[in-house]
């Protein structure tokens, strides 16, 4: 249960202003169709977030324990950094529909969007630190769902109220923290504690 909160609550900080976060406003704003946006989501998140809890349940069996706690610690630390770096917009190519409808849409954008995210490395850092595959998915997915939902249903009058350069730096220190709690044995060691 721990992985599933931890999960959830780290995905939901590093979320708010996040490039997919962006998105949902756009497609809410543009179609005003929420349940399949958020349908699109859904299925997106939950196989971007089941591919990358996969790689880092691999990691884990592929890397020895001290090798992977140091991995860990430099992806978390990583993610603390860039975290504090704010997202742009998304462009134009990734609000068109065309041809998918709104659910297809949503599906490839979010999908494609996420590839290489905070939230995708989040999920396979959390995936090895954990081992705990289905945990780890559900709290990732849960914590992209509680950040998005609401900006695709309130759109445009949440953009403005929401104060991402604080909610950022929380994400970041959290991270941070997860850095050196998966260090500190490691460090310890060095010093012969």
């Amino acid at each position: 249960m721990e992985a599933f909160l931890v999960s959830a609550g780290v995905v939901a900080l590093a979320e708010i202003g996040d490039k997919t976060q962006l998105l949902a406003f756009v497609l809410a704003a543009r179609y005003r169709r929420p349940w399949p946006i958020i349908a699109g989501i859904v299925t997106a998140t939950l196989a971007n977030h089941a591919i990358a809890g996969a790689v880092g349940a691999w990691v884990l069996r592929m890397l020895g324990p001290e090798i992977l706690r140091w991995v860990l610690a430099v992806s978390f630390f990583g993610m603390a950094v860039w975290t504090l770096i704010p997202d742009k917009p998304p462009s134009e190519d990734e609000r068109k529909p065309r041809r998918f409808g709104v659910y297809g849409t949503t599906v490839i954008s979010f999908f494609l969007a996420e590839m290489g995210d905070k939230t995708q490395i989040a999920t396979m850092a959390l995936a090895a630190k954990y081992a705990s595959f289905y945990w780890v998915v559900a709290g990732t997915t849960t914590g992209l769902l509680l950040a998005d939902v609401p900006a695709v249903l309130l759109g445009d009058r949440l953009a403005g109220r929401v104060p991402t350069r604080a909610v950022h730096a929380v994400a970041a220190a959290v991270f941070a923290v997860l850095g050196l709690v998966v260090l500190i044995p490691s460090v310890g060691g060095l010093f012969g504690l």
